[in-house]
């Protein structure tokens, strides 16, 4: 195919461009490809030997009333703007992120700035009055535990956890040199962090302060994989082509007769053949409870039977963990990559850092590494050569003279002789410095191609340690909770892509309003469905929910394309021996069996949404005690805690109804905190209820369809009907129950 560029047009679309091609030239509009329109420009891909024809005609007749110029792009001229098309994709990402990086260190230092170090401990983010212990290298870093000044005094509540990046100052907490490390261990006393290397001799004194803190690493990862695409050449270079629009996709299937896992449905089963088939990039649209995660396993074991190697990656630990879990329950031979702490505790053994433990090479790396720290403790009864004793002399000049027992210039023979050895000292060490490190590359490597799958997260897949390893398959789980940068950084090492994830549910959270106005919010999977839709298989059978729980957002979301499994089709809290004795006279049509779907409608009580100084959330007591009553009725007719979530949109909320419940093992959680989880029973509060009828980020329908998807066998949703039927998908949902499930009023008290 040529390409031919049309300059001058107005407000023409395609099929302008199509008709005037039928109407004002001898050739067919059969022979026309893919047409791309942007900022009064066109690029119109004809079959070779037609293309002059195609832009004789349009220059001399115009496209519609408009007169345009169109000429046939030579080859170079066509790679021309093919480069100038990846450049400005690379320089708009680049910004975005780096957007996104200001917002986050911004919302950071604000915060460190406006509250005192006191209200930040309150808040959990900060813990302050501590020491620092010197506790040695080890395969996770250089260790220090950090104890309240006062010995045996208990660490206050805190959410630093083992994972989390902290940072550790002593009276300024915004200085830029400010150590960051990685918490290990977590225990009532104490917390230990592991250093990328010693830290400043500070942060082995009294009166310290330790603040979580932003992982900036993460999105100069990103910067660096968008650095590689302008120059990348092979299927790498064929990949960027098609995730910057070049190149459009092919998408041929492969016949496989031997399945890995027998129990896959049909649509998983194409979703296979296809992933499989693509050689280069092929999306897996998982709804909930389709399997999707189970799908992608069956991938990568298919690419294994290939003799292919394979990167799994997501954005979060946790999905990581899970698909290595999933790996390691089908005896594939799989390592995770990244931080031990960051690492679910009974998977550990598999990770990078515990493996190469049991490596010869790794081994011999830690003697020589050893006896080269040795070496460098001589070095401190030494006079170290700068200052005021180097006076300007070379290493080989201090080596001379001390061979020849002479000083120089006012620096005695002794200091001479001092800086002489400790120069020959650092040779050594610098020398046993250079063979560990090469000898713990090539125990890592040794680790790394002997297993089938390399687990990471997306971020970690930029690691130092993963520079330079290439796979023949890279498989994104989760993509549609990570930004397109994000995706990228995995993609950079492979060959071929595959990527799970649903797009209908919620986008990744992103701090900088502008970056996800223009674009940042919207995922590589969600971008590459719109314009490639050929590309995607959808999975169609759920296993999760009762089919009447299942059928509203099927419809709402998914074209009415889900079908519920028969295993999970008709179970109800019958199934679960609910004692519907127990429960309060008021609710026993809510927790009727023979209703999965129930909405509580609270219009006709007084039960206002409210919000709290200084917080942009919402909160709404009366909707509280109600969930607070639903729940307690579940648990006294026999449901267990484990079995039961409340969810709500809001935070404030949810830490309201969490504190009155004060259950233990009863979850309360944000939408977002549930996101992937599901449960027996499932009671939900909207919390919006205003006269003005303002549903405010409500109106992101994905969150509903999060919501509505959580529940096995019972969905009890309490809101306000006038209020949220204010929005024409809540007022849909509310129509779908009346007709197929149960309105509860209840009446004020």
């Amino acid at each position: 195919m040529k390409k031919v560029l049309l300059k001058g047009l107005e407000n023409e679309g395609p099929g302008d461009i199509v008709g005037s091609v039928a109407g004002e030239t001898d050739v067919n509009p059969d022979v026309l490809g893919d047409i791309d329109i942007s900022s009064g420009s066109a690029t119109v891909e004809v079959e070779n030997g037609k293309a002059g024809e195609v832009a004789e005609g349009l220059e001399s007749n115009g496209v519609g009333s408009t007169e345009v110029s169109a000429e046939v792009l030579e080859e170079s001229q066509e790679k021309v703007s093919e480069n100038k098309d990846i450049q400005e994709y690379v320089e708009e990402y680049t910004e975005l992120v780096e957007m996104e990086r200001r917002e986050e260190m911004r919302q950071h230092e604000e915060e460190i700035r406006k509250l005192s170090g006191r209200k930040r401990e309150e808040k959990g983010r900060a813990i302050l009055y501590l020491r620092g212990r010197d506790k040695g290298e080890s395969i996770e870093g250089y260790r220090v535990k950090f104890m309240r000044n006062h010995k045996g005094e208990e660490l206050p509540e805190t959410e630093i956890t083992v994972g989390d990046l902290v940072m550790i100052s002593k009276k300024d907490p915004l200085r830029d040199d400010n150590p960051t490390g990685t918490v290990i261990e977590k225990t009532n006393y104490s917390v230990t962090v592991a250093f990328d290397g010693k830290p400043a001799g500070f942060v082995f004194s009294k009166d310290l302060r330790m603040d979580l803190y932003v992982n900036d690493i993460t999105y100069q990862r990103m910067k660096d994989a968008l650095e590689k695409l302008p120059e990348a050449e092979g299927e790498l270079g064929r990949l960027r082509d098609i995730f910057t629009g070049v190149e459009k996709p092919e998408q041929p299937e492969k016949e496989i007769e031997d399945w890995f896992n027998e129990d896959l449905n049909r649509s998983q089963k194409e979703a296979v053949r296809k992933a499989v088939g693509s050689e280069e990039v092929h999306l897996v649209h998982g709804p909930p409870g389709t399997g999707k995660t189970t799908t992608v396993i069956e991938v990568v074991q298919q690419y294994i039977r290939e003799g292919k190697s394979v990167l799994a990656t997501a954005d979060s630990n946790i999905a990581v963990d899970n698909m290595l879990e999933s790996l390691l329950d089908r005896d594939v031979d799989a390592v995770r990559v990244g931080h031990p702490a960051r690492v679910t505790p009974k998977l550990r053994e598999h990770t990078l850092d515990a493996l190469v433990e049991e490596n010869d090479k790794y081994r011999e790396s830690q003697e020589l590494r050893e006896k080269a720290f040795e070496l460098k403790d001589k070095q401190d009864d030494l006079t170290h050569p700068s200052g005021r004793w180097r006076r300007g002399m070379s290493d080989d000049k201090i080596k001379e003279l001390a061979e020849q027992g002479r000083g120089s210039r006012g620096v005695p023979q002794k200091k001479i002789e001092e800086m002489a050895e400790w120069l020959e000292i650092q040779e050594e060490a610098d020398e046993l410095f250079e063979k560990s490190d090469r000898l713990e590359d090539e125990a890592v490597d040794e680790i790394i191609e002997s297993m089938d799958v390399v687990c990471a997260t997306n971020s970690t897949s930029g690691s130092e340690l993963m520079e330079g390893k290439q796979f023949d398959a890279v498989v994104i789980d989760e993509a549609t909770q990570a930004t397109e940068p994000s995706c990228l950084i995995p993609i950079t090492h492979g060959k071929e892509v595959v990527m799970a994830g649903d797009h209908r549910q919620l986008p990744p959270t992103i701090k900088n309003q502008e970056a996800a106005e223009k674009g940042l919010e919207e995922t590589l999977f969600k971008r590459l469905v719109r314009e490639n839709p050929e590309i995607k298989s959808m999975l169609t059978r759920q296993y999760r929910m009762h089919e009447d729980i299942m059928e509203f957002s099927s419809q709402e979301f998914y074209s009415g394309d889900l079908e519920a499994d028969s295993s999970v089709a008709k179970h109800t809290l019958e199934d679960l021996e609910l004692d519907q004795g127990a429960v309060d006279g008021s609710w026993k049509d809510v927790f009727d069996p023979g209703e999965p779907v129930v909405f509580v409608d609270t219009s006709d009580i007084e039960a206002p949404e409210r919000i709290r100084p200084g917080s942009t959330s919402k909160y709404n007591p009366g909707e509280a005690e109600i969930v607070e009553e639903l729940a307690e009725n579940l648990i006294d007719a026999g449901i267990e805690e484990e079995e039961i979530a409340v969810i709500s949109p809001y935070s404030d909320q949810a830490e309201l109804i969490d504190r009155n419940l004060d259950r233990e093992n009863l979850e309360v959680k944000t939408v977002d905190g549930f996101q992937g989880r599901e449960k027996e029973v499932v009671i939900v509060s909207l919390t919006r209820s205003n006269p003005n009828q303002t549903v405010g980020f409500l109106e992101d329908v994905r969150r509903l369809n999060v919501t509505l998807t959580r529940a096995k066998r019972k969905l009890v949703v309490v809101g306000d009907t006038e209020t949220v039927s204010a929005h024409q998908t809540y007022r849909n949902f509310i129509g779908y129950v009346e007709r197929n499930g149960l309105i509860s009023r209840p009446h004020q008290g």
